[in-house]
């Protein structure tokens, strides 16, 4: 399934450690194909967690509930996006002005009242363009300690993980739940202008099991480092409640008021403020779009390729290979075997120096089928959690695509009276306030990407 073919039309994963065995299955979330349709340091003291007796977070959801991502059905003309729309009803928009009208698409924020004044999200011209504001201290957290625990007396297990930031330096206890609630939180209300990766997959089966809960925890490390990099998500209320909270009491309260949240969706985007940076015209808007379409579907492609030629690198080196070089030394070693048969008193320097290359070889064998754990294992997983958020952008994209078919359809729509000529240029106004968010976010990107 091609993920740009709705562009070309109109113009996560398992938990195996084992890349050769399913190298499309490790992915930073879940099969890749979803989305692109649409230990530790020992913390006592550590609060044990919002949920240790909350009958909101019941465990049997946990068990069967999966790791998030984008359902076919969640996907339109927003894509997946559409999930975090479902509190744009309450913005009071004439329905009827676009034929084929999305209570969740790009035109409750092109002509809706704009809410309350709020957070604001500004974005500054930087030397490369657009940027977000950057906080003086990068925030950072640990992931680490994972423990087992149990409810019911013991008829119900999970994992829990404490998670330290840097700021506080003060450890919470999560279960893998509380982080995909975060990553719904997360998705509902940035998922418009950000593009936020998908969780690594749960698994139900052998989940104790002490590779996968290691496995896991490494990559909700990549995932948590990945959201604290980012300035508009790690300083965003929801996030240092998760981070931060105090108490159960704490955690509730703020749950809840992350739920009730109304600036979700494409609503994110009348939180963002240009700051001295003059309107683009609908052409330039569209250039931008294209440009980062180009680049990210391209980069989707190399970083698949790589996956590829490194799986099945990692196939050689943990099969093939390694029996080539024991047949090697095998052989070696039958070769001495037969020379030492011969009685002959000078046999033994040469005999031990065949021994000797025999057991190199099977020593060699052993060297490749480890390396790749050693060494390539980090390559893939890094270019396995870019795959997984490049999979985003097709769906972030998509909604600025959308945004700039409706300004075009502003010109018949003044002409036929639907709409003013104050709410077309209404219109164009906040389609250049979209675009100056996707571009502070493909740059945020390759400063990533790059340093």
């Amino acid at each position: 399934n091609d993920p740009w073919a709705v562009f070309d039309n109109n113009a996560s994963g398992g938990v195996s450690n084992n890349w050769a065995a399913q190298p499309e299955g490790t992915e930073t979330g879940k099969t890749s194909s979803n989305a692109w349709h649409s230990g530790g340091h020992g913390h006592p003291q550590a609060y044990q967690g919002p949920g240790a007796e909350d009958d909101e977070w019941d465990e049997e959801g946990d068990d069967v509930k999966s790791s998030g991502g984008y359902a076919e059905s969640d996907a339109g003309e927003g894509g997946a996006i559409n999930r975090g729309g479902a509190h744009g009803s309450s913005m009071k928009i004439a329905l009827n002005k676009f034929p084929g009208f999305s209570k969740s698409g790009p035109e409750v924020f092109l002509l809706s009242k704009q809410p309350a004044k709020g957070t604001k999200l500004p974005v500054y011209g930087g030397e490369v363009g657009p940027v977000w504001a950057y906080p003086d201290y990068q925030l950072d957290c640990v992931v680490a300690d994972p423990k087992k625990g149990s409810k019911m007396y013991g008829l119900k297990s999970y994992i829990e993980y404490q998670v330290t930031p840097t700021t506080t330096n003060k450890p919470v206890n999560h279960r893998y739940k509380h982080f995909d609630w975060l990553y719904e939180r997360l998705l509902d209300k940035f998922g418009s202008a950000i593009p936020i990766p998908c969780l690594p997959d749960k698994q139900v089966t052998g989940r104790f099991e002490e590779e996968f809960i290691k496995m896991r925890m490494e990559r909700l490390q990549g995932w948590m480092s990945r959201m604290c990099r980012h300035p508009v998500i790690s300083s965003s209320e929801v996030f240092q409640l998760f981070i931060s909270y105090k108490d159960e009491k704490d955690w509730k309260t703020g749950k809840r008021k992350a739920e009730k949240d109304e600036t979700v969706g494409v609503m994110i985007f009348s939180t963002i403020e240009p700051e001295g940076l003059p309107d683009l015209d609908l052409i330039e808007v569209e250039q931008k779009c294209e440009q980062f379409n180009r680049f990210t579907r391209a980069m989707d492609d190399g970083v698949k390729d790589l996956l590829t030629v490194g799986n099945e690198h990692w196939k050689r080196c943990t099969g093939p290979l390694p029996k080539e070089y024991q047949r090697i030394g095998k052989a070696f070693q039958n070769l001495s075997s037969v020379f030492t048969s011969s009685g002959y008193e000078g046999e033994a320097a040469l005999t031990d120096a065949l021994t000797a290359a025999g057991k190199t070889y099977e020593d060699i064998a052993q060297m490749v089928a480890e390396q790749p754990k050693k060494d390539l294992h980090f390559l893939m997983e890094t270019n396995n959690e870019y795959k997984g958020l490049l999979g985003c952008f097709p769906d972030t994209i998509g909604v600025h695509k959308a945004a700039i078919e409706k300004v075009k359809e502003a010109d018949k729509l003044v002409a036929t009276s639907k709409i003013t000529p104050s709410e077309k240029t209404t219109m164009s106004k906040r389609a250049s306030t979209m675009s100056y968010a996707l571009q502070a976010e493909m740059n945020h990107f390759h400063s990533n990407r790059i340093y």
